[in-house]
């Protein structure tokens, strides 16, 4: 891997001296900024691998867990043509953002000879057609089911399981137990204890790692190897990051000045909203990805020490060519609170190249001889420069290539990112007590029996009465 090319951010288009000083970041903020993200960074390094910073060890500590990895992944693509995975949150987004990011675009769709594993699902809602139409489309007798829930209380992920279980003790018979995987807490919850009661496959979320941080665990790892992707490339990838990211030095930090740009933007210039514009579509699913990483981890109505705040960005999700002709016209002339993040591949994994043709129209005849490659990336300068033109803030994190080392990078970038900016505006970027609002919300709607649920279902009676007048 010593060749491998690390991906950069280039920030010109955020810095005031750049963009114009009427709407970019003034360098010297960043530079009254430099002794706060220093220390952000230093409680990153000296906390690592402790209480909810367990993900910054995963790049290290899996050796023993990699092996397992690899052959139950071996054993599911020699006994299985469908692999579906049970989850929801970080349990779903992770997977489908590398599953897409790394393998053919049109995956399930390629005969099996060309594919280098099952057809893989992710089921990460509970749409009632949903799973209907999943078993429309799949062979439960030769499907492996992936359950992914830490606590096993997930109301989404184990109303799947219910389902799933009963249709499998019901057309499999002895031994439908080999078709379930379970990923679990290692000692607390229900599905642990489905797992050693049941003799399921299992592998252990590791402690202090959160759904949102969890792509590099087996959470991740597990579809990810099924369908044939260098893990350890990816975990190769991430280390790199890592390493790249030791100084305290804002400027020389790539993920430091990142989140020290972003916390500038959030609290002194009131760009509360980041929009992902990767221009590829194998990096679309990674701006699913973080906008779990960077809604649920900043949204934040309390500092660490109980003080009111209401911080957090809004992450919103784009793709380039696609949303040139949905969203950029709100981009350059409407509000100033956004920033853009362009994704910007240097070399694709393949090329298409665009015939001669249609001489007697010079606006299309002059796109003969050219690639898509070139189109794309000139359709992303062009956006770039709409964006210069109009004073609005940009920036661009740029991969070689697309692969399972840069793609392991650039999610490892965002998680340190986002654990730099909770320090930066001193919250617990590792908790969602909005989150864990609505779940009781949902149990007491159900009738859950629980005295707090009960408690929930009393509060919630108490809401005004809806009006009629109000319903039209």
């Amino acid at each position: 891997m010593s060749n491998v090319k690390r991906i950069s951010l280039d920030v010109n288009n955020m810095m005031a001296d750049i963009l114009g000083m009427q709407y970019g970041v003034d360098p010297a903020a960043i530079d009254a900024l430099a002794p706060y993200a220093a220390a952000a960074q230093q409680n990153v390094a000296r906390n690592r691998g402790k209480g909810m910073l367990g993900w910054t060890e995963l790049p290290y500590n899996q050796a023993e867990i990699l092996g397992h990895i690899d052959a139950v992944a071996e054993k599911v693509r020699a006994g299985f043509d469908a692999f579906v995975v049970l989850g929801i949150g970080g349990s779903a987004l992770g997977p489908i953002a590398v599953q897409q990011a790394l393998n053919h675009l049109r995956w399930n769709e390629l005969p099996a000879e060309k594919r280098n594993g099952p057809k893989l699902y992710v089921e990460d809602n509970i749409d009632p057609e949903r799973m209907a139409s999943l078993l429309d489309v799949i062979d439960v007798k030769k499907t492996c089911f992936n359950i992914i829930t830490k606590s096993g209380a997930t109301a989404e992920t184990m109303s799947q399981y219910l389902i799933i279980s009963e249709l499998l003790k019901r057309e499999v018979g002895e031994g439908w137990q080999e078709h379930i995987i379970a990923t679990t807490d290692k000692s607390r919850g229900n599905l642990i204890q489905l797992a050693r009661a049941e003799g399921f496959e299992m592998f252990v979320i590791p402690d202090g790692v959160g759904g949102r941080f969890s792509e590099m665990s087996p959470v991740g790892l597990l579809a990810a190897a099924v369908c044939g992707i260098d893990i350890h490339a990816m975990l190769e990838g991430a280390k790199c990051m890592d390493e790249a990211c030791q100084s305290g030095d804002v400027w020389k930090n790539p993920a430091l000045l990142e989140a020290a740009l972003q916390y500038v933007c959030m609290t002194d210039m009131d760009a509360n909203i980041q929009v992902m514009l990767p221009y590829a579509d194998s990096l679309k699913s990674i701006a699913d990805w973080f906008c779990q990483l960077w809604a649920e981890s900043l949204g934040k109505n309390v500092t660490r020490k109980g003080m009111a705040v209401n911080v957090g960005q809004t992450p919103v999700k784009a793709l380039g060519v696609t949303d040139q002709h949905s969203q950029l016209q709100l981009y350059t002339e409407g509000p100033y609170d956004k920033v853009v993040t362009f994704f910007k591949v240097e070399k694709f994994r393949a090329e298409t190249p665009i015939p001669h043709g249609c001489e007697q129209f010079p606006d299309v005849a002059f796109l003969g001889g050219k690639t898509h490659g070139q189109l794309i990336e000139a359709e992303r300068q062009g956006t770039e420069y709409a964006l210069y033109r109009a004073g609005r803030m940009n920036q661009t994190i740029i991969l070689p290539e697309v692969n399972a080392h840069t793609v392991g990078q650039l999610l490892f970038f965002f998680e340190l990112v986002t654990a730099y900016a909770g320090e930066l505006l001193d919250i617990d970027a590792f908790n969602q007590p909005g989150v864990e609002e609505s779940k009781l919300a949902s149990f007491a709607v159900l009738g859950h029996e629980a005295e707090k649920f009960a408690k929930k279902r009393e509060e919630m009676a108490a809401c005004p009465p809806r009006k009629g007048q109000y319903t039209v």
